[in-house]
């Protein structure tokens, strides 16, 4: 098999994670900003969360290549001709 889909799915996840993240972070201390969401900071929340998300799919991806190995092709049994 060639592409494992879980390497990109985990990138993408992981540095929209860390933009979002970042980004709660840094507009934390504006009030104003989060009043239409009662008060929480939902940026840094679904931040950690896509962050965590993308981290499980490349720790999966990462499992999943470790546990491949490479089988040597084998030539393929003759039978005898009657």
């Amino acid at each position: 098999m060639g592409l494992d889909l879980r390497w990109p799915i985990g990138l993408m996840f992981s540095l929209i994670g860390v933009l979002l993240t970042g980004y709660g972070a840094l507009t934390g201390s504006d009030t104003d900003m989060y009043k239409r969401s009662l008060g929480i900071n939902i940026n840094l929340y679904w931040g950690l969360v896509l962050l965590v998300f993308g981290f499980l799919m490349l720790l999966l991806a990462w499992r999943g290549k470790s546990q491949v190995q490479p089988t040597a092709a084998k030539p393929p049994e003759t039978t005898p001709a009657p």
